[in-house]
């Protein structure tokens, strides 16, 4: 990300002043959407592709058919290199991530809608992984605001009987795989179908953390990795850690039921439910009954 300011500041905001100084003030610039680097997950690993100075573009429909492919021409003649490092590539599964994009065509790209998100369904419809991109990374211009405004309200979180929703189909997944499932198949020594289980409670309750934290829950390659950055419930993330070492282990199972404990007095203290039950099922059902709309409420448990 310092990166990529830099290269703005140092090249961008001044190429935009010169060519184009009658939009300055109506062109959102930063860097943000697909790729761990807008995460700010890239390691040394990671930086064997797709990784450089580059920044987004983001401009009106309007504006970007008055000047969307000259500014595009001239986004890509800025310097080829910045501090050593080659700028990010434009190509292949990479393209399209920096330099000119529509503010509709970037929220349309991961919200299914130009604007994102506004009725309850279409707040559930879509995946988190997408919400994730949509609102990573940092915005280093904003002068009109259009960007912003729908930024923000993505970054506000689902509406609330979505967020009960959504972790209520994780409550159930939990305790369905890992509470119930998983120590049978172990005691039938189905090793395959236990760490499938595993794997499915797992997910689940990484998913539930991002829930209980408002935040939403990135690509699966990087879920793990972000719970470093919240907040709440940090105890969890070692505790998946010793699962994952050793997946068909009979100690696993008082792990499983240490995480299910922190789930529910998280939910009792976010004061989400009334149940005392660990069994996450229980909680499950709770959950339901604290939505108010009929129509969320009445979706299968396994929908969120």
């Amino acid at each position: 990300m310092d990166l990529a300011r830099g290269y703005y500041l140092e090249f961008g905001r001044p190429m935009l002043e010169k060519n184009f100084p009658q939009y300055v003030s109506r062109i959102a610039c930063g860097f943000a959407g697909e790729g761990s680097d807008a995460f700010g997950f890239d390691d040394r690993l990671s930086r064997d592709h797709d990784f450089g100075p580059g920044f987004c573009l983001w401009l009106t429909d309007e504006d970007a058919e008055k000047i969307g492919p000259a500014l595009q021409e001239a986004y890509q003649g800025l310097p080829e290199t910045f501090q050593g490092i080659g700028r990010k590539t434009d190509e292949g599964m990479a393209s399209g991530r920096t330099g000119v994009i529509r503010i509709s065509d970037f929220y349309a790209k991961y919200t299914g809608m130009p604007q994102g998100p506004s009725t309850l369904s279409q707040w559930l419809l879509v995946p988190e992984q997408f919400l994730a991109t949509a609102t990573n990374g940092c915005v280093f211009a904003d002068p009109l605001g259009v960007f912003m405004k729908i930024r923000e309200r993505l970054l506000a979180f689902y509406p609330e009987d979505v967020r009960i929703k959504k972790l209520s189909c994780n409550c159930h997944k939990m305790g369905q795989a890992g509470q119930y499932n998983y120590p049978r198949l172990l005691q039938r020594g189905d090793f395959v179908a236990a760490m499938l289980a595993l794997s499915e409670f797992t997910e689940a309750a990484m998913k539930a953390v991002y829930m209980l934290n408002k935040r939403y829950a990135p690509y699966y390659k990087w879920t793990f990795r972000g719970l470093a950055d919240l907040p709440k419930r940090r105890e969890i993330a070692p505790l998946l850690s010793r699962l994952c070492k050793d997946p068909c282990r009979e100690e696993n199972v008082q792990v499983i039921e240490m995480i299910c404990i922190a789930i529910r007095e998280e939910l009792m203290e976010q004061k989400l439910t009334k149940t005392k039950s660990d069994f996450l099922c229980d909680q499950s059902f709770s959950l339901i009954a604290e939505i108010k709309d009929p129509a969320i409420a009445g979706l299968p448990l396994t929908v969120g």
